[in-house]
């Protein structure tokens, strides 16, 4: 489940502050523009009835229609830099070698915690919770190298701002249950029952936990109903949401043997995904969801790290995407949840399980509180 289990003696080098605050889910892709000209957001929340479209959408469209990049206002970073001199101009704690084989992993960490890098790997753990940075750690000249936006997109966000947290009073989520009517999402193994089934009533068990804890919740539907995704993306717009999060389960059929728990956020202009599905990667495009970056790894993060704590699944890691259309455009953090494998006859046992569901539902109401 967890990597690293000596992670906890590790941090114990880093206390010091910063200077400054495989298979992929059988998603619905609709890559249509979502609505332009809604209000800012705020604390508030107006109201909107859940948008219905006439027609479903295909299960894999085969040319999806490109979303119009909003020009970078800001030039993407391209440089490779020491991640010594960065530890030390950000008042974080210098790289410690924790192992030479069969590849060098490093620790760096702050009072926020300890992420482990290994050279010529994407792959890294903040807590022990696999994330993925955007390109691989090098060696040059005997110092570890890592490229500027992985700094900026994926350090910074993590070892030196403030850990996320939530104001108190009139706070807006929109919890979105994946797939519904025609779009039926996967199914599981063992039955035959839809995906669809499994994310509402999870997303219903989720709505009082928050509401108790002075949430505002929404749903982009309560029922058995067909919602186009781009009209999900609007739906959040429209109320104003501080946060959307998308609910779902995972499937990798044939296989069998997939398992585990992966959360998903929008990948950061200039950065590749870490994966595509077959879908263009355009790393120059820049949409109003880069604008949330940092928040939406560290809502990715923290939301992986306690919800692999309640259920004890195996880390399929957080991961950078573009394709996933309910993550495009987004007004505020979102991210992209997928909950066990409908694949995998074990996990589907679980999912299948209304005690299963309900712990889910509570530690993604913990991990917002």
């Amino acid at each position: 489940m967890f990597k690293n289990a000596g992670i906890i003696f590790v941090a114990v080098l880093f206390l010091a502050g910063c200077a400054s605050a495989p298979n992929v889910p059988q998603e619905v892709v609709e890559p249509t523009p979502a609505a332009n000209g809604v209000s800012a957001l705020n604390w508030s929340s107006g109201k909107a009835s859940v948008f219905e479209a006439n027609q479903p959408s295909e299960l894999s469209p085969q040319n999806p229609t490109p979303i119009a990049p909003v020009k970078p206002s800001i030039p993407p970073v391209m440089t490779w830099t020491s991640l010594a001199n960065w530890a030390a101009e950000h008042k974080v704690g210098k790289p410690h070698l924790i192992s030479s084989t069969p590849v060098s992993s490093y620790a760096i960490g702050s009072a926020n915690g300890v992420m482990i890098l290994t050279i010529g790997s994407h792959s890294a753990t903040w807590n022990g919770v696999e994330i993925n940075l955007g390109f691989d750690p090098q060696i040059i000249d005997g110092e570890i190298y890592l490229h500027g936006l992985d700094l900026q997109k994926n350090l910074e966000p993590l070892l030196c701002e403030p850990p996320l947290t939530f104001p108190q009073g009139n706070r807006v989520i929109v919890i979105d249950p994946g797939h519904g009517g025609s779009n039926i999402g996967t199914h599981s193994v063992l039955d035959g029952r839809f995906e669809k089934e499994f994310t509402l009533d999870w997303a219903k068990r989720i709505k009082p936990l928050l509401e108790t804890n002075g949430w505002k919740v929404f749903l982009t539907r309560d029922s058995d109903t067909y919602v186009t995704n781009a009209n999900r993306v609007v739906f959040a717009a429209a109320h104003r949401a501080d946060l959307f999060i998308s609910l779902h389960f995972n499937s990798a059929a044939p296989d069998t043997k997939q398992a585990g728990l992966e959360t998903y956020c929008f990948t950061p202009a200039g950065m590749p995904s870490t994966l595509t599905r077959g879908y263009s990667d355009p790393w120059s495009e820049r949409l109003s969801s880069d604008d949330f970056d940092a928040q939406n790894l560290q809502l990715a993060v923290k939301m992986q790290s306690a919800l692999l704590h309640a259920i004890g699944m195996e880390d399929r890691g957080v991961r950078h995407v573009r394709y996933i259309e309910v993550l495009r455009n987004q007004k505020c953090p979102a991210i992209l949840i997928e909950g066990g494998y409908l694949s995998n006859p074990t996990e589907a046992k679980l999912i299948e399980s209304a005690d299963y569901r309900q712990k889910l539902a509570e530690a993604f109401a913990a991990a917002l509180k």
